[in-house]
């Protein structure tokens, strides 16, 4: 008969992200992991495997996490070009709970050059945030917000770029103004 678990696999997992995304996986010790997500070491073991694994399985849980968190905020705006500023502002201020940057950007710049699994985890999330500003642009033009005569694909891509540059900017300055007047300027690129 197996052994029920005795902590919550879902709250040790999200401990380990933010553990990741805080350091990096290189400097990230199995101990470190152990501890921060309060688990034995044969459990953590049992429960995800190595800390290659572990950590293919905290990207999935960034990804869903940042997705619900993203869908929801654009959920709530009225205009296209709201819900772009939207993701501008959640790359820069992140949530209270997660440390600034990206996990995603993190990984790209860390393993994504030498690990074809984190590469393909950072991929996934790049498109599926590059679609929705896509999506988003071809909603703009619909309703007349924006400019018919921009490519919304190459649009798309370009603030998309932008976006990825914030979330690293946004690490080394607390200049928001600075922050703001870059956001600014690349939804003006809509108009």
């Amino acid at each position: 008969m197996a052994r029920k678990k005795e902590f919550d696999v879902n709250n040790a997992l999200h401990k380990a992200m933010l553990l990741f995304w805080e350091q990096g996986y290189e400097k990230t010790s199995m101990k470190e992991l152990v501890s921060q997500m309060g688990v034995h070491k044969g459990s953590m073991y049992d429960t995800f495997g190595d800390k290659h694994t572990l950590y293919v399985n905290t990207l999935e849980h960034y990804l869903e996490l940042a997705q619900q968190i993203i869908e929801k905020g654009i959920s709530d705006t009225k205009s296209a070009k709201e819900a772009i500023r939207f993701i501008f502002n959640w790359a820069i201020e992140q949530e209270e709970e997660f440390p600034l940057g990206c996990l995603i950007v993190n990984t790209a710049v860390e393993l994504a050059k030498h690990d074809l699994e984190a590469r393909q985890w950072v991929q996934r999330g790049w498109d599926f945030a590059e679609k929705l500003v896509y999506e988003l642009i071809l909603d703009g033009q619909q309703s007349g917000e924006f400019s018919k005569m921009l490519d919304a694909k190459e649009m798309s891509m370009i603030l998309y770029n932008s976006i990825i540059g914030l979330q690293v900017k946004a690490k080394l300055t607390s200049d928001r103004e600075k922050l703001n007047k870059i956001i600014d300027m690349n939804l003006s690129f809509l108009e």
